[in-house]
């Protein structure tokens, strides 16, 4: 059925007689949606928040969620909270982890549109404390407050200002300071990330980057969480964080980087390049090496596929899928574990994070953090890699690179100006 009646059809059910006590409700309805139709535009025409947008990087899946019933200041409170319903497996809570991964910001939607395949469905959730007879009572007229799918209004502002945190001739700096505490076995590897601040002409639509960014740029975890009409965090990432279905556990280690020609002949030379470069080879294997050993306190057996390169729009990845068995269905001890990573912190992590942490002229937040679902029966996150922090007329990119004994500064900043350039060339 189309959207509007699928909303009817939702109000109908909430008519049904509910038991005047606390607890918790899913009801969903199947939609059959045109090709035109786009979650993402139907989210953004809502007026109520938060509102999170979540697309697989395959495509085969996609998920806009709107209003929360409750939210959760990190995962350890939303997975305690989801494990009083055992009965409701799939209740997903959403949102964010921060670059901190002990902070977060996710919640229980009202609604959700969800795709899986060709299967497409409106989902509403019911929750009290006190009686969902009531909760059904208020969702009713609150579905008839839902406004159809509009447009998402084209960028009319161009950039006025550009400063990046740390200049160039930092950066520099940093990078030498970092190798040289390398070369004095402080760590073994750092990852240094930079802010980009954007000053625009006008105020712009969040949506509308999340919309060009999805669009041009493929094999991406999309991920968009609007705290308001005018302050989102979004990105488009190549990494997975892990995922997990019962005790299957999927992670993967992604490090090593060039660029991407846009003659495809000179892209495979750039490839096999990476495939060879001992430099990139030693920082993905780094990265690996810490996924297994930190696997380890959580997992039984653990495999690790052979090397390919990721190719994307403007960079290319040396990449290793890594599966586990979980010893326990443990989403916070996976977060824990894995987050944040050696390819965006470093190794060890905890000396690599002081040096960041002293060093970095800006505070990460959600940047190098994780976007994406939890829930018992299964969990998806991906790294909030190329990503921007939207205000008004303000926007802010970041980028980073993983700094080894024999990194350039020159080639490096390199990389984090093709890394940045998935979403600033979108304002060209």
């Amino acid at each position: 059925m189309e959207l509007t009646q699928a909303v009817k059809a939702l109000q109908r059910a909430l008519c049904e007689e509910l038991p005047d006590t606390p607890g918790v409700r899913i009801l969903s309805v199947h939609l059959s949606l045109a090709d035109s139709q786009d979650p993402l535009c139907w989210l953004n025409s809502q007026t109520c928040w938060p509102q999170f947008y979540w697309q697989h990087r395959d495509g085969h899946e996609e998920y806009a969620v709107l209003y929360a019933l409750r939210t959760f200041t990190s995962l350890a409170e939303g997975q305690s909270f989801l494990s009083r319903f055992p009965e409701y497996p799939e209740l997903r809570l959403w949102g964010l982890n921060a670059f901190n991964p002990q902070q977060g910001q996710l919640f229980l939607p009202r609604l959700t549109w969800q795709r899986q395949g060709t299967q497409t469905r409106l989902i509403l959730n019911l929750y009290s404390e006190s009686s969902l007879r009531e909760a059904a009572q208020e969702a009713e007229s609150w579905l008839s407050g839902l406004c159809p799918a509009t447009a998402i209004p084209a960028l009319a502002a161009r950039v006025c200002e550009q400063v990046h945190l740390p200049e160039k001739d930092q950066w520099t700096g940093l990078v030498t300071e970092a190798t040289q505490a390398i070369g004095r076995k402080r760590f073994d590897k750092v990852v240094l990330a930079r802010a980009t601040d954007m000053q625009l002409s006008r105020p712009m639509s969040p949506a509308w980057l999340m919309h060009a960014s999805r669009q041009h740029n493929s094999h991406c975890y999309h991920f968009y969480m609007a705290f308001d009409s005018h302050k989102a965090f979004l990105g488009s990432s190549p990494e997975r964080l892990w995922h997990r279905a019962g005790r299957q556990l999927s992670t993967e280690a992604l490090a090593g980087t060039v660029g991407r020609d846009a003659d495809d002949s000179k892209a495979d030379q750039q490839s096999q390049w990476l495939l060879k470069d001992k430099k990139n080879q030693h920082e993905n294997w780094l990265v690996v090496e810490d996924i297994c050993q930190r696997l380890q306190a959580v997992a039984g057996q653990i495999d690790v596929e052979p090397v390919q390169v990721i190719r994307l729009r403007k960079v290319q990845h040396l990449h290793r899928a890594i599966t586990a068995t979980l010893n326990h269905a443990d989403d916070t001890a996976c977060l824990m574990q894995l987050q944040p990573t050696a390819a965006v912190a470093g190794l060890p992590r905890k000396d690599a994070l002081a040096f960041i942490h002293a060093h970095e002229p800006f505070n990460r937040g959600w940047y190098a953090g994780s976007a994406g679902y939890l829930s018992l029966a299964s969990a998806g996150f991906c790294v909030a890699l190329r990503s921007a922090l939207v205000q008004y007329d303000k926007v802010r990119l970041y980028a980073g690179a993983g700094i080894v004994a024999q990194s350039d500064p020159a080639e490096e900043w390199q990389e984090i100006e093709n890394k940045v350039a998935a979403l600033r060339s979108l304002f060209s």
